[in-house]
């Protein structure tokens, strides 16, 4: 299923295609996420992103403009926790991030949403209608606001 929005497009992105989608998730993280991390943060980020039986329980579904991949979510669980969320710096404050979550949304059935949100993104999930469900967290360096959805 494909959704589109002006001249950007979203659809699940193949696993012969994860290698570029992976590509993105590593730059952007390294831009806007890796400062807010330790380097133990850092390396188990890299570890999880490389992780096959990580990446094997997620579909990852990209925003394209015309035919650039411009942004990726990755979710599990049924589409009910967001593993991934990352869009490439060019793109960001342009509801690109918005676009993908709706997507998700419309995908899965009236069960809440859940994501572990890094400092950076957190007022953004704030902003497409999550919730903190717990104060920040850090497990083996990577911080996190656990945080819900219960939009259907």
């Amino acid at each position: 299923m494909q959704s589109y929005n002006r001249r950007v497009w979203i659809a699940e992105i193949e696993k012969s295609q994860w290698d570029e989608a992976l590509k993105l998730v590593k730059e952007v993280f390294m831009e806007f996420e890796a400062p807010d991390y330790p380097e133990e943060g850092i390396a188990e980020f890299m570890h999880t992103i490389s992780d096959e039986r990580f990446l094997n329980m997620l579909r990852f579904y990209g925003a394209f403009e015309d035919e650039k991949l411009v942004g990726v979510i990755a979710t599990r669980n049924e589409h009910h926790h967001i593993g991934l969320l990352f869009v490439d710096k060019d793109y960001q404050r342009r509801g690109i991030g918005r676009q993908l979550i709706q997507h998700i949304l419309k995908q899965k059935d009236d069960k809440p949403i859940t994501v572990n949100a890094s400092p950076y993104g957190h007022e953004f999930y704030k902003k497409v209608g999550f919730v903190d469900t717990d104060g920040e967290q850090i497990t083996n360096g990577m911080r996190y606001y656990p945080m819900i959805n219960n939009d259907g």
